[in-house]
């Protein structure tokens, strides 16, 4: 692929190729003043940086529907409605940006999920006196789900 090509199209594929091709020149013991070894070190943590930040995205989406789920709290519904729809925006961004990350998503979807259950957990146990134990064990929704703008689950308690 042309020079540049791939950064502009999928952030990580870019980041991870070229990582790689430093590791090569580096194995090659090419003549260069250039630290190819920790620049692909770099590459990977940039890399690394934005499976992060979907993961933290996709907990935060989990958190916050929990909580419209299973919350009898009416007065922060608004401010969870708005969480859950600007970190759906970055994912899609992201997933944008990156499109090679779709495919590992699957893989950060359980992290996510507990991450996001355990603050949810917490929040509901602290805050609206919700037993931990009332949410579900396994994540309930879908990467579709997630995503959906349109999608809420239904509040356990009847508000809106």
């Amino acid at each position: 692929m042309p020079d540049g090509v791939l950064y502009d199209t999928d952030f990580l594929a870019w980041t991870e190729q070229q990582a790689a091709a430093l590791r090569r020149m580096a194995a090659a013991r090419a003549n260069t003043e250039l630290d190819l070894r920790h620049l692909a070190e770099l590459l990977d943590d940039m890399g690394a940086s934005e499976r992060r930040a979907l993961e933290s995205d996709l907990a935060c989406i989990i958190e916050h529907l929990l909580k419209l789920e299973h919350s009898p709290a009416e007065a922060p519904r608004r401010k969870w409605r708005a969480s859950v729809a600007e970190h759906r925006g970055r994912v899609t961004a992201t997933l944008e940006d990156s499109p090679s990350l779709g495919r590992r998503v699957s893989d950060l979807l359980p992290r996510a999920w507990d991450r996001g259950r355990f603050q949810a957990a917490e929040s509901l146990q602290d805050y609206d006196g919700v037993d931990p134990d009332t949410l579900p064990e396994h994540c309930p929704y879908t990467l579709d789900d997630l995503l959906n703008r349109a999608m809420q689950p239904p509040n356990r308690h009847g508000l809106a």
